[in-house]
């Protein structure tokens, strides 16, 4: 595997593109992102994760408020225009059971539920699906935060035990948002959910660990969700 960090020149950028990037566009990043891949015959050889700069030009960084954007890929990404900076490098932690790491991660929490009259079973935002249980007049309430966030944490979980870690503390539920993708080849827009995660991990199966990482956790993988990033626990 190897993980990118990924910036582009916005000089560079049609406008709409430029406007859609800098709002977060998920299909919009991806369409951009696949032109460092234009050899691949894979169907989707990356992940990422769309951030926002936090450094400091004055100290010879990079201003604050540019995208940035972090690319686990099957192969080295190619960046043929002065559109793309990418420093890359070779990612295959050695790992043990029982190591613990610090991850961060940005998902896609869904459920599939059953629907009267219907042989398909419909897929539901986890949270949207633990607010529903709350009358009309209680969804503002703690009570129903905090089962939101439960509800979270508990699909992550869920996960962990199959794809080779475990959560020996509760993660930190970050930003929640819903997003809208108009595709220009379909009739309806995409709607899905995005949710951060952070915290800590511990893993119980290496290589299984390894291959989840590598092929994303959770769906909507297309649209910036399922990138898992992680580095040694503080004291590890």
């Amino acid at each position: 595997m190897i993980l990118s960090r990924v910036r582009l020149d916005l000089n560079g950028l049609p406008r709409q593109t430029l406007f859609d990037v800098m709002n977060a566009s998920a299909y919009s990043a991806h369409q951009l992102l696949w032109r460092l891949f234009a050899d691949s015959e894979a169907a989707r050889p990356f992940l990422f994760r769309q951030e926002i700069e936090s450094g400091d030009a004055s100290q010879g960084g990079v201003a604050k408020g540019l995208p940035l954007f972090y690319v686990l890929s099957t192969h080295e990404p190619v960046a043929d225009t002065a559109l793309f900076d990418v420093q890359s490098k070779a990612f295959g932690p050695s790992l043990a059971e029982g190591d613990r790491l610090a991850f961060r991660l940005r998902a896609n929490p869904t459920i599939a539920r059953r629907v009267e009259a219907s042989k398909r079973a419909v897929r539901s935002d986890v949270l949207m699906h633990a607010k529903a249980d709350f009358p009309r007049g209680q969804r503002a309430t703690p009570e129903c935060a905090q089962a939101m966030d439960d509800a979270a944490t508990e699909w992550l979980a869920a996960r962990a035990e199959r794809q080779g870690f475990t959560l020996p503390v509760q993660p930190i539920i970050g930003a929640y948002r819903q997003h809208v993708v108009q595709k220009k080849s379909q009739t309806d827009a995409v709607r899905f959910s995005s949710l951060d995660y952070e915290g800590q991990l511990e893993v119980t199966d290496p290589k299984l660990f390894l291959q989840s990482l590598a092929s994303g956790i959770g769906r909507a993988k297309a649209f910036g969700c399922g990138l898992m990033l992680v580095r040694p626990a503080a004291g590890d």
